[in-house]
């Protein structure tokens, strides 16, 4: 091919991919913009601190899922899972744990930063999405929101059916996963990671290890971490494995969606 000739294909490859990019973008943002239009902003109390989340999904319904955000990122990460859990008629929360303010959509929680109180947050959600009706429960976490989901599920009488966790690591800072709760719990629970996130590999599959059926974990071929693994080459394939244990742990009634 002539000189001439290869750079203006190359040119017209570049200007695809840039195309591609844009409009890549544009959807996602109008993704995120729909989402936003179908929920809305909700606030609970945890002790004397204010909780800010957001609440996706029809207003009558009884099936929740509470979706608790990775160390490093906010409530954000959650909202186009939360908002397709609410197309098919659960009642989706999101929000940031204390001492976390992003502002605008994402919100402002108020107190310092506490991760070994991230499970006590994850509980005043719980009694929040109760409050509003809904009598049945799942819990979704990411990250340091994974253990925390696990440890409020292990707790006596917490009702929760299913729990997924994205990345949870055993222990971080004082928050801990207890091998005998873990044991003992009943709730349908699966477990993601990364198989180049080896402390992540290596905890989902202790936890498998550790815990009674129904349970499931699954490594993906990824380096990513918690609610980045929903943004990477992985994306669709964990946010299908979500859903899908979901509907089959933690149904919805006929007709809800």
């Amino acid at each position: 091919m002539r000189p001439a000739r290869l750079r203006a294909v190359t040119a017209s490859a570049a200007v695809a991919l840039l195309v591609v990019g844009i409009t890549g973008c544009s959807q996602q943002e109008e993704r995120r913009t729909e989402a936003l239009a179908a929920s809305r902003p909700v606030s609970f109390a945890v002790g004397d601190l204010e909780l800010e989340g957001r609440l996706f999904g029809p207003d009558e319904g009884s099936v929740g899922v509470i979706l608790a955000r990775m160390l490093p990122a906010d409530q954000t990460a959650w909202f186009d899972t939360a908002a397709a859990l609410g197309e098919q008629g659960y009642r989706a929360l999101t929000f940031n744990f204390r001492g976390y303010c992003p502002g605008g959509d994402g919100g402002c929680s108020g107190g310092d930063k506490d991760v070994a109180a991230a499970d006590d947050d994850v509980r005043g959600a719980l009694a929040y999405l109760r409050s509003l009706g809904v009598d049945r429960v799942g819990l979704v976490g990411a990250s340091m929101g994974g253990t925390a989901a696990l440890i409020v599920a292990s707790d006596e009488g917490s009702g929760v059916e299913a729990v997924v966790t994205l990345s949870a690591p055993q222990l971080i800072g004082d928050l801990v996963v207890q091998p005998e709760p873990l044991a003992a719990l009943t709730a349908a629970k699966l477990f993601l990671a990364g198989t180049g996130d080896t402390t992540a590999a290596d905890a989902a599959e202790a936890f498998y290890d550790g815990s009674q059926q129904p349970k499931r974990y699954e490594l993906l071929t990824t380096d990513d971490h918690g609610t980045d693994l929903l943004s990477g080459n992985q994306g669709s394939r964990i946010e299908g494995l979500i859903e899908g244990w979901l509907q089959a742990h933690l149904p919805l009634p006929e007709g809800s969606a």
